[in-house]
């Protein structure tokens, strides 16, 4: 039986639908639940990771370390994994997160600058962490830079590297490209991030894990930016019918799925308009409730302004595109 590892991204990916609004009460649940669950790694942090907290991506209302030891003091059996960006967290945020209580770091750049984590990546494994490389926005690189950043990340000391779909933008046979490679030039873990932007979250998974990626990512209810992750109770539904081993408890994993997560949802993980123009055009996820805002406030289209985020390319870090482009559409201009 091939075993797979699911991390669970439901209070980190989530933080973008939650508004980075979680309270210490809701983590410690998830956290319990999760333990419960026999969930291996759960990722706890801001949206946007370890330092996040701030006007350019939303001030947190709990901080962050409180959540990780919080989340850690319930948890059970399960390990606390932390994501971190070159740019935003820095030596001491990853450090205060060994303190808090994380086993592992995810570090992650965008999909052609895996160079620029060199130093984070040493810091981990320095640090005794579990690490990991983590890709975002695959979509926009081809396969062959893809496999060049992934062995860089390995030549760092990544211990797994991430295809990440942060746009959720991907097709089936894309997935299975890209892994493809990977497996073949890299010797260590394949993990895969989904969204589920185009309707295809848990398609894109099912074909990363049948072109060798053995961690994959998922969120409770989808809680996650724009339509949210791929669903892990479903996942784990999903692959016990396909044979695959998990650990994971079924049962209890749909129990705090719906008995704490949905009840606290601002929204259901819909696929919308809007949410499915970030697949379709490219648009970084976490961009949608931002999006959202500049609409109202400048009375726009908000699909007229991801079509332009996607013609431009932006990135996680240009948030501020967005309100420049809905100022240019509001005086009848095209941005770009």
């Amino acid at each position: 039986m091939k075993e797979l590892t699911i991390l669970d991204v439901t209070l980190r990916d989530g933080s973008h639908s939650m508004r980075h609004a979680f309270t210490e009460q809701q983590v410690r649940d998830v956290a319990r639940g999760i333990g419960k669950a026999n969930v291996k790694y759960f990722e706890v942090s801001h949206g946007d990771g370890l330092g996040g907290s701030s006007l350019q991506y939303g001030f947190s209302k709990v901080d962050e370390l409180k959540l990780i030891e919080a989340a850690n003091e319930e948890c059970g059996d399960a390990q606390i994994s932390v994501l971190i960006l070159p740019g935003i967290g820095i030596r001491e945020d990853l450090k205060n997160a060994v303190t808090a209580g994380a086993k592992m770091a995810r570090v992650a750049t965008h999909v052609t600058e895996a160079d620029v984590a060199k130093q984070h990546i040493q810091l981990s494994r320095e640090l005794g962490l579990k690490t990991v490389g983590f890709l975002m926005m695959a979509h926009m690189a081809p396969t062959n830079v893809l496999v060049q950043q992934a062995k860089l990340f390995e030549s760092y000391g990544a211990e797994i590297v991430y295809v990440t779909d942060s746009a959720g933008a991907m097709l089936p046979h894309e997935v299975t490209e890209k892994i493809t490679a990977l497996r073949s030039v890299i010797s260590c873990e394949i993990g895969f991030h989904a969204h589920n932007n185009l309707s295809l979250a848990m398609a894109n998974t099912m074909a990363a894990v049948e072109a060798g990626a053995t961690f994959i990512d998922g969120s409770l209810r989808c809680l996650g930016a724009g339509s949210g992750n791929t669903q892990t109770e479903v996942m784990v539904a999903v692959f016990e019918r396909l044979g695959y081993g998990t650990g994971v408890d079924l049962f209890a994993t749909m129990d705090v799925a719906n008995e704490i997560v949905a009840p606290f949802m601002p929204r259901p993980q819909e696929i919308n308009g809007s949410s499915l123009l970030m697949g379709y055009a490219g648009v970084y996820s976490s961009f949608l409730l931002f999006t959202q805002e500049a609409s109202q406030k400048y009375g726009v289209d908000e699909r007229e302004i991801l079509l332009q985020l996607g013609q431009m390319k932006a990135v996680g870090g240009q948030e501020d595109l967005i309100i420049e482009i809905a100022r240019a559409l509001a005086n009848g201009k095209q941005f770009v």
